[in-house]
């Protein structure tokens, strides 16, 4: 058998595995050296494939949509370089939890480390930021290499969505010449149903260590439940009813998927972060014990409080695995199923009694919080705080908010306040970078999916490129880029009282018409000062993409936010009584 029919069926072999194991979306940046994993993608039938030529923002728009569709998708790109600029979205897919397969086209052996072109260290490039690394063989086409390559393709999608998701890489060496032969018979196998099944089944607390955890928490009168970023749609239901059953209030971050849907709110606490600014606030809004479903929360007073009182029994509950406890507070992590410990504790818990005033002086904190947070919504001039409650009201039902790092997802948790709606928010929080957002989105939305995406200036240039696929692809995307002219979260630190390096260190104003940006990929753009024009804007319906620029002041904002947060705790102070 010859070469090309050998890379044929083993490249046929691998592509038809992946699409067997639930893989349907590959993203592909053109090069040569990837080229039979690339034309054998976009032969098959089932494997829908996406092309991207920028390879940072072709595998952010990967992330996006695999976050959307919640299974893994697969990237393909060539040797050197191109696998480099997959890095930042691979770190990011680590700390996040999302499945991405990564599949990296290589010289052969024997060119590497001789000076050949395009040849760089590929194995192990990514380090411990994947979950499982392979060389691939070199193709061959033996019944006993076929079963092989079927074997990696069904343990690599295996891994990326087993346990803590994530990404796994798999490097292909190839000789030439690279381009398969698809005229051959039987280039897929006959597959009937994946090489490789698994049956999985979920932790849960035994009786004996589920009567500890009551035992522990019943010692305390004043908890809370806490719940922060994760995209399991089904945990907001259980999560509040063990809260109605407690009678403890949920302390709910904007990526917790609580705050927007069909379950109970009573008991979900949304202003919590602008609460826990104040001192003096975080002071009597202390508990005995929290419990804490998702990563750590976005907001920083939160943290605060923890950091402040090291004594709070803290204990959090990981679906499988992990540490993710930055405050070094004393913590004892479960490690079970959330949906199930929920529905466990809440039957075994009708017996035990918490402070009622406890659950009380939180809600009536909230609504004080949120009525004064509402208040001169609507008034010019355009507040970037207030697009997000502006947006929460005119989003449509089974719509999905992508937001930006830095100042965007802070002013998504202060103004996003509780919705019936079915309303899905994403974002890039497993290293809080700024980097591929548009893409992230883009690939969201790919699918047809209804999603606005909201982000800063600096956030938007930072991916420019990732707007090629919105117009090859005709994905329909909205835009809402909040633009005071650079990096609006640096006034809120200490380096803005430094103001002989601010603007060139950290301001960073770029000065850049993106109307003319947005025009060349295609897109529509507005520009917006008023309340009036963002809400015409925000009830028109495009297709494609579409920009809305929110033109606003760094210095105003930051004294707008500060002078917010100082009417809370003066409002709080005020209504209730006994604080």
């Amino acid at each position: 058998m010859n070469h090309t029919e050998s890379l044929t069926r083993y490249v046929g072999h691998f592509i038809d595995e992946l699409v067997a194991s639930g893989v349907d979306n590959i993203v592909i940046s053109p090069g040569s050296r990837s080229t039979p994993l690339a034309m054998t993608a976009a032969e098959h039938t089932g494997m829908n494939h996406w092309i991207q030529l920028d390879e940072r923002s072709a595998a952010f728009f990967a992330l996006g949509m695999a976050k959307q569709q919640k299974k893994p998708v697969a990237l393909v790109c060539t040797s050197g370089t191109a696998a480099a600029n997959y890095y930042p979205a691979i770190i990011e897919a680590y700390y996040s939890r999302v499945p991405l397969v990564i599949l990296t086209a290589d010289r052969p052996h024997e060119l590497r480390n001789v000076g050949a072109p395009q040849a760089i260290d590929q194995i192990h490039m990514y380090s411990h930021f994947v979950k499982w690394f392979q060389e691939v063989a070199l193709p061959e086409s033996s019944d006993k290499m076929l079963r092989y390559i079927r074997s990696i393709a069904a343990r690599a999608c295996h891994t990326a969505s087993d346990g803590n998701q994530g990404p796994v890489h798999l490097n292909f060496p190839f000789r030439e010449p690279l381009v398969p032969d698809f005229t051959l018979e039987n280039v897929w196998g006959r597959r009937t149903k994946g090489f490789q099944t698994h049956i999985k089944g979920k932790r849960h607390l035994d009786p004996q260590n589920l009567a500890f955890l009551k035992q522990k928490i019943q010692s305390g009168k004043k908890g809370l439940i806490v719940c922060g970023p994760q995209w399991d749609g089904e945990l907001p239901e259980q999560v509040t009813q063990l809260a109605k059953v407690l009678q403890l209030p949920i302390l709910a971050d904007p990526l917790s998927q609580i705050r927007a849907g069909e379950h109970e709110k009573d008991h979900v606490i949304e202003s919590y972060d602008a609460i826990l600014k104040s001192t003096k606030l975080r002071g009597k809004m202390k508990p005995d014990f929290i419990i804490r479903f998702g990563a750590m929360p976005v907001s920083k007073p939160y943290m605060l409080m923890l950091k402040e009182n090291q004594d709070i029994s803290h204990f959090v509950v990981e679906d499988f695995e992990g540490h993710r406890e930055p405050t070094t507070s004393s913590t004892e992590f479960i490690y079970a199923d959330g949906k199930a410990l929920c529905k466990a504790l809440a039957q075994e818990s009708s017996d035990l009694f918490f402070d009622k005033e406890w659950l009380k002086f939180w809600q009536d904190s909230n609504r004080i919080a949120k009525a004064t947070l509402l208040e001169d919504r609507g008034e010019e001039p355009v507040t970037e705080g207030h697009v997000f409650s502006e947006l929460m009201e005119l989003l449509p039902e089974q719509g999905t908010i992508y937001v930006g790092n830095s100042m965007p997802i802070r002013d998504l948790d202060t103004f996003m306040f509780t919705s019936p709606k079915s309303i899905r928010v994403l974002a890039n929080r497993g290293v809080n970078g700024i980097d591929g957002l548009a893409s992230s989105a883009l690939g969201a939305a790919a699918h047809g999916e209804e999603v606005t995406l909201i982000l800063g200036d600096l956030s938007f240039f930072h991916d420019l490129n990732g707007l090629l696929v919105a117009k090859q692809y005709g994905i329909r995307l909205r835009i809402i880029v909040i633009n005071n002219q650079g990096g609006g979260i640096f006034s809120f630190l200490p380096q803005a009282q430094h103001p002989d390096h601010f603007e060139a260190l950290f301001g960073t104003p770029l000065d850049i018409d993106f109307e003319k940006v947005v025009s060349m990929y295609g897109g529509a753009f507005s520009r917006v000062e008023s309340w009036s024009h963002l809400r015409e804007e925000l009830l028109e319906i495009r297709e494609g993409l579409s920009v809305i620029e929110v033109m606003t002041r760094r210095d105003e904002n930051a004294n707008w936010h500060r002078s917010k947060w100082k009417a809370v705790e003066e409002a709080i102070e005020n209504e209730i009584d006994d604080l």
